[in-house]
């Protein structure tokens, strides 16, 4: 299994490469030369598995011979291990034909720790083997950076920087970045919004000179392996509810667009998935690109669900390639174009998109009267990205079940769920003195010499 760059001008790596390496040197997005598929009778008899099992079948045809079969289903246990349900990703249903994933049980109560725990065990068993040391530098809208630190903290040969954007997250967000107290976690507040965070993680990864000397890997979901661990819970879902006998649909939540792209190669290896649903909130620019076909940034408005708050849509960036014929050579103009502010999808390419991808958009009026409805209803108490995408996905409830990704536990945005439904969530027991805990934070310019001297400052002092 290769993996090639969505800009079509980087050398070909294997997955432990692609994964130890992250953004391609061209600064593109590695994506697998060719998706491997299941077919029915595979993909049917996953009912019945663990998690752990189905991920090891999902997720193995894709890591070549980087890990023998006993090495990853080890790397697997120990990534799950931490959560605390368990079917690890459990479905409720709301309504008729409508159910909820919940993908908030694991060790910081968001979908990230999915990826990120797998991520992290990876890492730790392939650094180990080759004796080798890296920088991990991250840029989070708020549960990434926490996820990444959850699974980092305390390995011996690996040093964490997470980027946020200052006063931009949620307090419990932030306290989980923050608290910590192991010595290779670096919690860095940015000043600027997460789009400026991930422009300069991106700058970072093309200063070669600073990438080669701190020896720089990513994980935010830029990383191949962050989505591959994501495609594992669109077939568990959509077996229990019949595939691959009947199709299922997915509305999900997402800025990123990494987690619904996860959803798109589990349709592309074989899982019959009728409509995956792009839900965003008020920054809306992934449902106005499917409605016009121009990518155009018009700036963030910080919302109650700030981790959807995003303009430059990393993952988008794969579909592109999908959808332009695997030309990188065009998505590399588009990315080029995009620096000015917006780029025109070709007519083509928009046709292609919109065969495997529907769009909505949730305002905050609409947000806060998902989360006091659906309480009412169902009992259930809905994050205010969950309740995005509830409230879109209401759109599209028809004969085919639809599953709502729900993508953080409630008690991480306690102030917007209590102003939208009148009650405060609690943290879980395991977490409820995590308000009360000293931070170490380091508050940060919006400058990428100065954020290269402060990694390379600290790196020296380990």
């Amino acid at each position: 299994m290769k993996y090639i760059s969505t800009r079509g001008n980087a050398p070909e790596l294997s997955f432990e490469e692609a994964m130890l390496t992250g953004l391609a040197r061209d600064g593109g997005l590695y994506v697998p030369e060719s998706i491997p598929t299941l077919s029915a009778d595979e993909i049917a008899a996953l009912a019945g598995k663990s998690y752990e099992e189905a991920a090891f079948v999902v997720m193995r045809p894709f890591v070549g011979d980087a890990f023998t079969d006993e090495e990853f289903k080890g790397i697997i246990a120990r990534a799950y291990a931490s959560f605390r349900h368990a079917a690890r990703a459990p479905l409720v249903q709301l309504a008729p034909n409508h159910y909820l994933l919940e993908l908030f049980h694991g060790p910081t109560l968001a979908f990230k720790d999915f990826a990120m725990q797998l991520i992290g065990q990876l890492f730790q068993f392939s650094l180990a083997r080759r004796n080798e040391r890296v920088t991990i530098v991250g840029a989070t809208s708020g549960d990434t950076g926490s996820a990444a630190i959850e699974a980092f903290r305390g390995l011996s040969n690996v040093d964490v920087f997470i980027l946020f954007p200052h006063g931009r997250v949620s307090p419990i967000q932030r306290k989980q970045m923050t608290t910590p107290e192991d010595s290779n976690v670096h919690a860095l507040a940015l000043d600027g919004d997460f789009d400026d965070c991930q422009a300069k993680l991106k700058d970072m990864f093309n200063d070669f000179d600073f990438r080669d000397g701190v020896k720089l890997a990513g994980v935010n979901s830029i990383n191949w392996a962050r989505v591959l661990a994501q495609v594992v819970y669109y077939f568990t879902s959509a077996v229990s509810l019949g595939a691959p006998h009947r199709k299922v649909s997915f509305t999900v939540p997402t800025g990123n667009f990494g987690d619904i792209f996860a959803g798109y190669i589990a349709k592309k290896m074989g899982l019959p998935i009728d409509r995956l649903v792009i839900a965003t909130n008020q920054n809306d620019i992934l449902h106005r690109t499917m409605e016009t076909g121009a990518y155009t940034k018009e700036g963030v408005t910080p919302s109650i669900s700030p981790s959807m708050d995003i303009q430059v849509s990393s993952n988008f960036e794969r579909a592109l390639f999908d959808a332009y014929g695997r030309d990188g050579g065009a998505v590399a103009q588009l990315m080029e174009e995009l620096k000015d502010g917006s780029f025109a999808i070709s007519q083509g390419a928009m046709e292609t998109l919109r065969e495997h991808f529907d769009s909505g958009r949730a305002s905050e009026e609409e947000t806060n009267a998902t989360i006091a409805s659906e309480f009412t209803a169902t009992s259930e108490v809905l994050c205010p990205h969950s309740a995005v995408g509830v409230k879109v996905a209401g759109a599209y409830l028809g004969e085919v079940p639809m599953v709502t990704l729900a993508t953080a536990h409630p008690a991480k945005f306690p102030d917007a769920v209590e102003a939208a439904m009148g009650a405060r969530p609690a943290l879980p027991p395991h977490m409820a003195d995590m308000m009360d805990k000293d931070e170490r934070v380091t508050r940060v310019p919006n400058d990428l010499g100065a954020l290269e001297a402060l990694i390379k400052e600290r790196i020296a002092q380990r």
